[in-house]
C-alpha cells in the first residue's frame, strides 16, 4: 500500500497533527510552579509520556493515506516509544509486533502485552531488536515506526506548544525542553519559534547528541551515559533537531547527573510529581529572573523507589 511521504517539519505539519490527533490524546495541562514559572503535565498523557502525541498522529497519517498494511506497525523499543506505538495500535485498531531484547523488563512487556501488542524479545542489546525489526518489517511488509525521527512523530510532539501557550494566557517567553534523539524538541521548536517564543533545549552532560551535533556542524555519533539515558540516551538526534538547534531563538545547553537528580527530588518534594529523569533534565535548567518560562515534564514511566 502507499504511504505519505515524509513531509518536512514544518508549522503546518504540526497544525495538521493537532487537527488529526484531536479528541484522541489529552490536552496538556499547565500548572504555575512559582511566579514566572509554569509546569508542562505532560507526564499525565496516555502511556505516561509525550510519545502518545507522535505515535497517534503517525498511525494516523497512515491511515488516512490508505497506508496502513494488513501487517500492522513494528518499533524496535522498549521505552516510551514503544509503549506509545503499542496503545496508539490499539486505539485505531492496528496490530502492532513490538521487538526488545531479551533482557527487557518484566514490566515493559507487560504493559505493551496489555494494550494487545505482539512482543518479540529478540538478543542481548538493542541493535539486535532493531535488526530483527528490519528484517520483521521487510518480509512482512509492517509499517516501521521510529521512535523519533520522522516529521510525523515530531510534528505530533510539537502539538504540545500551542497547548502550553492557550494554557498560560499572559504568555511565555521560553519553552524548555529535554532532548533524547530530538523529537520533542524539534516539534516543539519548530512551533515554538512561529510564535515568537523562545526554545531551550537541554541535555545531561554525558547524553549530548544535540550539543555534539552542533560543535561538529553535522549528526555525529556520541557515546551516552547518564540517569537519564533509559529516555535521553540516543546516539545521534534527528537532522530535523539539528536544524531546529541552528535557528535564532534557541538555546543548547547541559546539566549535569546532580542538577538532574536533584530537580527530579525537588518536583518531588515540592509538588509531589513524580517524573521520569528525562522529564527533570528540562527542570534542571535555571532560566534567567523574571522569565516566563514553561518547562515541559515530557514523562513518568519512572519508578518510586528513589524518591525520598
Amino acid at each position: 500500500m502507499p504511504s505519505p511521504s515524509a513531509p518536512r517539519l514544518t508549522s503546518g505539519e504540526i497544525k495538521a497533527a493537532a487537527e488529526r490527533i484531536a479528541g484522541r490524546i489529552r490536552p496538556v495541562a499547565v500548572a504555575q510552579a512559582a511566579p514566572h514559572r509554569f509546569l508542562a503535565l505532560e507526564l499525565l498523557q496516555h502511556t505516561g509520556s509525550f510519545k502518545a502525541r507522535g505515535a497517534m498522529n503517525f498511525l494516523l497519517a497512515h491511515q488516512e493515506s490508505g497506508g496502513l498494511p494488513d501487517a500492522g506497525v513494528t518499533i524496535a523499543s522498549g521505552g516510551n516509544a514503544g509503549l506509545a506505538c503499542g496503545w496508539a495500535a490499539r486505539e485505531l485498531g492496528v496490530r502492532a509486533t513490538v521487538f526488545l531484547p531479551e533482557n527487557a523488563p518484566a514490566v515493559k512487556v507487560a504493559r505493551l502485552r496489555s494494550y494487545g501488542a505482539e512482543v518479540r524479545l529478540v538478543g542481548q542489546r538493542y541493535d539486535e531488536a532493531r535488526a530483527a525489526c528490519e528484517e520483521f518489517a521487510a518480509a512482512s511488509g509492517a509499517l516501521a515506526s521510529h521512535a523519533y525521527d520522522h516529521p510525523l512523530i515530531a510534528a505530533g510532539a510539537g502539538t504540545l506548544t500551542e497547548e502550553i501557550l492557550r494554557g498560560v494566557p499572559e504568555g511565555v517567553d521560553t519553552i524548555v525542553v529535554s532532548v533524547g534523539g530530538g523529537g520533542l524538541f524539534a516539534g516543539v521548536a519548530t512551533a515554538a519559534l512561529e510564535a515568537g517564543v523562545r526554545v531551550v533545549a537541554v541535555e545531561p552532560e554525558n547524553c549530548r547528541a544535540l550539543h555534539a551535533a552542533l560543535d561538529a556542524g553535522r549528526v555525529v555519533d556520541v557515546p551516552v551515559s547518564s540517569v537519564a539515558a533509559d529516555s535521553l540516551g540516543a546516539t545521534r538526534v534527528s537532522q530535523d533537531a539539528l536544524e531546529a538547534a541552528r535557528r535564532e531563538g534557541v538555546r543548547s545547553v547541559l546539566v549535569t547527573e546532580e542538577a538532574i537528580v536533584a530537580a527530579r527530588q525537588r518536583l518531588w518534594d515540592e509538588h509531589r510529581l513524580a517524573v521520569e529523569h528525562a522529564a527533570a533534565t528540562a527542570a534542571a535548567f535555571v532560566p534567567e529572573p523574571g522569565a516566563r518560562t514553561a518547562f515541559v515534564l515530557c514523562g513518568a514511566n519512572t519508578s518510586l523507589a528513589t524518591l525520598a
